[in-house]
């Protein structure tokens, strides 16, 4: 774990020596299919009701978006390619490029089904962020959400009040209130199960291992090495998202390899903490309200002479 902060605001000091090893994911979207087995898993395991909101029309994802009723959402992006129609024609590459696809899907484990002829399937699972720097944590006045001892940030449920005040906070809008109940509900990275040493069900359910479990340190080595290969075998679009301990909110304690522009999967490009210029603002507002009380007793001093 070697060249890596990991610290966090609450952990592990808070903790002292009942502190644990920052645990997180890894979700590596190049071997995702798309099965949608962690969501089952996730609802199964974390018993959350059913969110039946049908197709879209565009696209084969029913699930949408992340919310209180979805803590694990596979997003399916499709992307259309330009067709070649005469492979005689300015652009000889495409044979060449094609035929480097196949390699690269044999050689990395990048399937086919993912980046075929005419369309470029990208799927993604997505889940809460367990940010280093936790807004949705920052605002919460009742203490419901809180850092555990493995570095992950957890909504207890029977504290909630609902006040909602962490759902704008939140940069990625993974945090929802559920309809009927009020209170907030997210992805605990299911915290129970760590606590048993069990790894979390979402990661054990993936049939191709894009959703990797483990030491955060660990997992931020091996990405960088699966980055590595792939941009090694031409895949010069791949990046890491949330890696980067010095981004917006310090780094994810759940981050991904993308093949594209992180917009391209309905993610910020730029997190930042929502709370991290609060201090500034508060004491600028401080010194304008201390300026404007000057002036408006200058103003009636002033007047009574």
């Amino acid at each position: 774990m070697a060249g890596y902060d990991l610290q966090t605001r609450v952990w592990p000091g808070a903790y002292g020596e009942d502190a644990r090893p920052r645990m997180g994911f890894f979700t590596d979207t190049s071997v995702c299919i798309g099965c949608k087995a962690c969501e089952v898993a996730c609802k199964e395991w974390n018993r959350i009701p059913a969110s039946p909101h049908g197709f879209t029309g565009e696209s084969y994802d029913n699930t949408i978006d992340l919310g209180a009723d979805t803590w694990r959402h596979v997003a399916f992006v499709e992307q259309r390619k330009p067709l070649q129609l005469d492979p005689a024609g300015p652009d000889t590459s495409t044979l060449a490029q094609t035929a480097a696809r196949g390699a690269l899907a044999e050689q990395t484990g990048l399937q086919t089904y993912q980046d075929g002829d005419d369309l470029r399937w990208l799927m993604a699972s997505d889940v809460c962020k367990h940010c280093t720097h936790a807004a949705c944590l920052e605002v919460c006045p009742t203490g419901a959400l809180f850092r555990t001892e493995f570095g992950t940030v957890v909504v207890q449920e029977d504290v909630c009040n609902g006040c909602g005040y962490c759902v704008p906070a939140c940069p990625f809008g993974v945090l929802d209130q559920r309809e009927g109940d009020g209170r907030v509900w997210k992805c605990t990275l299911c915290y129970d199960r760590l606590k048993d040493d069990k790894e979390p069900a979402c990661a054990q359910a993936c049939p191709t291992n894009s959703i990797q479990f483990g030491e955060l340190g660990d997992l931020r080595d091996r990405a960088e090495a699966r980055l590595a290969q792939l941009q090694d075998a031409g895949l010069q679009e791949a990046r890491l998202y949330g890696a980067d301990p010095d981004d917006g909110v310090g780094g994810f304690g759940a981050f991904f390899l993308l093949l594209d522009e992180p917009e391209t999967y309905a993610l910020p490009p730029d997190p930042v903490d929502t709370t991290r210029d609060l201090r500034g603002i508060w004491g600028s507002a401080a010194a304008a309200a201390v300026t404007l009380g000057g002036a408006l007793v200058a103003a009636v001093l002033g007047g009574r002479r």
